[in-house]
């Protein structure tokens, strides 16, 4: 740790060819969230996607409620704990 240099280290990325995609995944509490983009025209983004985890397992809540009665959704729900925000991302 001592050789390393103090201060921020940053290193400027080159223009990207337009078309060029990149992929990026980062571990969250909830599971792996992932990163898609495609370049675009004038070092600009032209398409980006988020994909948070609760998006792929809100359909099973379907599967989790089935035979239940309808005062045990809440419960079932909530043992989930997924994001109603990230499923819109």
């Amino acid at each position: 740790m001592d050789r390393l240099p103090e201060g921020k280290i940053s290193t400027p990325l080159p223009a990207l060819p337009v078309g060029t995609s990149g992929f990026g995944l980062v571990e969250g509490w909830r599971g792996p969230i992932w990163h898609w983009l495609v370049a675009g025209e004038q070092n600009r983004l032209a398409r980006v996607k988020i994909k948070d985890p609760s998006f792929a397992n809100w359909p099973a809540l379907h599967y989790a409620i089935l035979k239940n009665i309808v005062p045990d959704f809440p419960l079932v729900n909530k043992s989930f704990n997924l994001s109603y925000a990230g499923n819109d991302l």
